[in-house]
């Protein structure tokens, strides 16, 4: 969330009929009977959690009942940051636990899309279809340890499809078929995938994208897959281009024909489950590696615990599936809840924009949690929507929020214009993780704009420039223990050295041990249940788009193909209640001008080859593009000068290659501060 007010009054306070019905009311008493542990508030319960991780993380295991056919030796067999060793000796598999709710009476999946309908599947048919895919994927050649890719929309197939390929002990990563043949590529091309699952286009906002040419130029870069699943989702009748049959392909018709029967390879706790796509502000994307158990056991905190989701609870995330939160929404299986799917447009297939679209959705589909990014949220309070007055949500309970800030006029609209019994979740994390630092809890209060408490079993803290815990003060947010979700490791990078740079080479601890920086700038703030967080966005230059984070040398690769460019840099801004704002500056060939024409053909080489969510809300022609004497340009820098800080304090000039390029910078800066006062 973003900045607070003074008032200690908090905008909710759970019913004792809440409370007593809560997950961790329950895991609390479990505690009691079975440990006894007794614990005066959340805060304590909360310090026992990451100073016995022994205790908590076998009392998890114990308490969810988790699956393992070789129990783990010890909960964290080498405690190190990097390369902590979680569950040693022990053996499982992610869906296992998923489809161990095979009897449930509820469904496992409920789904809309503008393509191909509506309806649900069982968890019966989950169980069959699952064991089906995968007899698929091995008679393509699909071995433990093998890749099998995604270029998939959020459907009932993608889930089916991940789950498919886990039980084999093979590996799964995804991208949206909005994703152009560059982004995809730059992937992709990295973890070399075996199989590829691919539609052939999706609907959005009642327009067909037949997506088969961009699948043609990213097979043609992917020599490494052998087999693709073939599904037609856009037309039922669509011929695979070129690329898909001169591999062995199936159609995903023929894929779920069978009644193979399902049984996951038990793999050790650290085998990897899937691969998610974080970007830094140089090189390729980093291919995030994620295990079994560490997702399994930090899954069952950050999904179940703290959403409180119990089995038959229907879930809704609006997401892409390029987002790391379409992975959390389908953790959401772990517990025995239905997931709701959306493929579309979030405003509606009509000709008219509507921001009451989802919230009609929820109340179609009577879901108890309805969960968006909060521009979304931010969207729907600037159209006027009032969901309580269009849509019945008797059914909903919970209201979630993540991706970037959200505003307390956003807080408090939800409460005036959906209802004011309603938990407000605001949590943040990230796709490192693959779960959240600073979360929800449905037994404390809601305080405007803050997130209510840390994540069991995570020691985050706000350290300052000096490696120093601050408390009520602005700093960067890390975590000094280590959690079973933390990467293992980033697929070809033999030497660990970019995973270290990513996060552990800023700061250490008192006995000189590094610890995790996450790159946001955080404010804890101590409350009477607990001790709350506000998020004031991203400390590094990495663009974050609609919650889809991506690393500002994809959009370069695009940007400074085109012959009239010279060179680029782009800042994305994220402001306290109100949209981010994206500009790119370009460096043009001598003789050169931002025309009309250039500017579009910039425009449309962004929406093509990344996404329609890359495109900058302006660009700039500049004289230079300012470098550091090794050649970095100075992106961190520029986005400072852009959100006020004195320029002496941003950048040195003697370390530049050429010092004057800046001065065009920081009066721009000056007066884009002037235009946006206020």
């Amino acid at each position: 969330m973003t900045e607070t007010t003074n008032t200690n009054a908090p905008l909710w306070t759970p019913s004792a009929r809440r409370k007593a019905d809560a997950l961790i009311t329950a895991f609390e008493g479990w505690l009691a009977k079975e440990r006894g542990l007794r614990f005066d508030g959340y805060e304590r319960l909360w310090q026992w959690s990451v100073d016995d991780a022994e205790g908590f993380w076998s009392a998890v295991l114990a308490f969810f009942d988790l699956r393992f056919e070789t129990p783990p030796q010890s909960m964290l067999g080498d405690a190190r940051m990097p390369g902590a060793e979680w569950f040693p000796g022990a053996r499982v598999n992610f869906v296992d636990q998923v489809l161990r709710h095979s009897d449930l009476a509820s469904p496992a999946i409920v789904y809309e899309s503008e393509a191909a309908g509506s309806g649900e599947m069982s968890w019966g048919e989950l169980r069959r279809q699952v064991g089906s895919v995968a007899a698929a994927l091995r008679e393509l050649g699909v071995e433990r340890g093998d890749r099998v890719a995604g270029y998939l929309p959020n459907i009932a197939q993608t889930v089916v499809a991940f789950l498919a390929t886990a039980s084999l002990g093979a590996v799964w990563t995804l991208c949206a078929p909005d994703m152009g043949p560059v982004s995809v590529g730059d992937r992709f091309q990295q973890i070399e995938p075996k199989v590829l699952v691919t539609v052939d286009g999706y609907r959005f906002a009642g327009k067909p994208f037949d997506r088969r040419a961009a699948l043609d130029q990213i097979l043609a870069g992917l020599p490494s897959v052998q087999g693709v699943l073939w599904i037609p989702h856009l037309d039922t009748g669509a011929a695979p281009p070129v690329e898909v049959t001169r591999r062995r392909w199936l159609r995903w018709s023929e894929a779920t024909a069978s009644d193979a029967g399902l049984q996951p390879v038990a793999v050790p706790s650290d085998h990897p489950l899937w691969i998610l796509y974080s970007s830094g502000t140089t090189g390729l994307p980093k291919p995030i590696v994620h295990g079994h158990g560490g997702v399994l056991a930090n899954g069952m905190v950050n999904m179940i615990l703290h959403n409180d989701l119990h089995a038959g609870d229907r879930i809704l995330w609006a997401v892409n599936t390029s987002w790391m939160v379409w992975n959390a929404h389908v953790m959401s299986l772990l517990g025995g809840a239905t997931v709701v799917l959306y493929d579309g447009s979030v405003t509606g297939a009509g000709k008219e924009p509507d921001w009451g679209h989802l919230w009609k959705l929820a109340a179609r589909t009577r879901v108890q949690f309805f969960g968006a990014g909060a521009a979304i949220h931010q969207n729907c309070l600037k159209a006027g929507i009032v969901p309580r007055e269009i849509a019945d949500l008797g059914a909903l309970q919970t209201v979630g929020s993540t991706g970037s800030p959200l505003s307390p006029e956003a807080c408090r609209w939800l409460y005036e214009a959906v209802k004011p019994d309603l938990w407000l979740n605001v949590v943040s994390g990230g796709t490192d993780l693959a779960g959240g630092f600073l979360v929800g809890l449905p037994t404390l209060p809601v305080y405007l704009g803050e997130m209510q408490c840390r994540t069991l079993g995570a020691h985050v803290e706000a350290w300052n420039d000096a490696g120093q815990p601050v408390v009520d003060e602005v700093g960067e947010l890390v975590c000094t223990n280590p959690l079973p979700s933390m990467p293992l490791f980033f697929w070809g990078d033999e030497d660990g050295s970019r995973y270290r740079e990513s996060y552990f080479d800023t700061f250490q601890d008192a006995q000189g041990r590094p610890v995790w920086r996450h790159g946001d700038w955080l404010r804890l703030v101590p409350r009477p249940d607990a001790v709350g967080g506000v998020i004031y966005g991203r400390s590094d230059a990495t663009i974050n788009r609609q919650g889809v984070r991506m690393g500002t040398a994809e959009l370069y690769r695009v940007v400074e193909a085109l012959d009239e460019v010279v060179d680029s840099l782009v800042v994305d801004l994220e402001y306290l209640g109100r949209p981010s704002w994206m500009s790119l500056f370009v460096q043009l060939a001598d003789g050169r001008e931002l025309d009309a024409a250039l500017h579009q053909r910039i425009r449309d080489a962004l929406r093509t080859g990344l996404s329609v969510r890359h495109v900058p809300d302006e660009i700039v022609q500049v004289s230079a593009i300012p470098r550091t004497i090794t050649g970095k340009k100075l992106e961190l820098p520029v986005k400072k000068l852009m959100l006020g800080h004195a320029p002496e304090r941003v950048v040195k000039r003697d370390a530049l290659a050429r010092p004057e390029s800046i001065d065009w910078f920081v009066e721009f800066a000056s007066s884009y501060l002037r235009r946006n006062a206020g």
